[in-house]
């Protein structure tokens, strides 16, 4: 009998313990994503055309080219557990649930997700740019966003629109060193069915819903994970969609600066880094590693 009760007590302990390891682990936690702007494996150091340091890329038509500038957006962050299911963050909130990431300011490259449910996540979800419903410049309602977006060094708004650039790219190509300067978002069209002219519809859509799968999962509880995400710019002029080479003029298909080139042109260049939004929704965007 007394056997008995001591086997039982030692029971009700375990039990304990391990009720008080359940109660311990939080029912969230923070996520960080690391965002790593590379040519192929090389992380991205920005500079001027004379730049001695600044990372030269070759595309695979063969012209050299280097950034002195780097920005873009990402938005509508979904995480998927290990059941499938979405779990979103501030999808509909632009101060809360965007960023303007900016390789010239390290502090950007860490966008921290706020009290993310406790659960295994299997796969990312987020936008390259702004979708269109949310795509206005909005002061009131995104005090904060509208603000990160306006800084003089950011501009990251159309000075002839209402929305968002969604990547700002500005650098030199060729070994004259000729400018680059590419900006990719969504455009407005005269609406056709309006008489007045005056009426505006969506033209380009340049939004781009990215899905990647993570490694091995990201464990939310008691961690706080860290996914780390590879953009590779060396996408943008060799990327799955499109091989360009870039030339500066004013015919249709120069494309080299963004008062030049078209919207069709433009496109070339949101397809590479962002994906098609149908056969490739990757883009140039992959998963280094997930840190639990």
């Amino acid at each position: 009998m007394k056997n008995l009760k001591k086997y039982l007590f030692l029971a009700v302990l375990s039990l304990a313990f391990i009720s008080c390891d359940d109660d311990d682990t939080p029912v969230a936690n923070n996520v960080t994503l690391s965002f790593n702007n590379t040519f192929d494996n090389t992380t991205i150091v920005l500079g001027e055309a004379s730049s001695t340091s600044a990372t030269v890329n070759t595309s695979e038509a063969g012209q050299v080219h280097r950034f002195s500038e780097l920005k873009y957006i990402i938005s509508n962050i979904r995480l998927v557990n290990a059941d499938g299911i979405e779990i979103p963050y501030n999808i509909n909130d632009l101060d809360n649930g965007a960023t303007v990431v900016d390789h010239s300011k390290p502090e950007t490259l860490q966008y921290v997700l706020n009290e993310i449910p406790t659960a295994e996540y299997t796969q990312i979800k987020f936008g390259l740019g702004i979708k269109t419903e949310l795509n206005t410049l909005d002061q009131v309602r995104f005090p904060n966003f509208y603000a990160a977006a306006e800084e003089n060094d950011t501009e990251m708004m159309w000075e002839w629109g209402t929305g968002y650039r969604f990547t700002k790219i500005e650098g030199f190509y060729d070994t004259d060193h000729k400018e680059l300067s590419i900006h990719t978002g969504s455009t407005l069209d005269e609406d056709p069915e309006d008489p007045t002219g005056e009426a505006l519809v969506q033209g380009v859509d340049a939004y781009r819903d990215i899905v990647l799968d993570l490694p091995i999962s990201a464990i939310v509880g008691s961690n706080a994970p860290t996914i780390i995400i590879k953009a590779d710019f060396n996408h943008l002029l060799s990327g799955d969609s499109e091989i360009i080479t870039l030339s500066s003029g004013s015919s249709m298909s120069d494309n080299a600066t963004p008062n030049i080139h078209t919207a069709v042109q433009m496109t070339k260049f949101v397809n590479n880094l962002g994906g098609d939004g149908s056969t490739n929704t990757k883009g140039m965007f992959s998963i280094t590693s997930v840190e639990n």
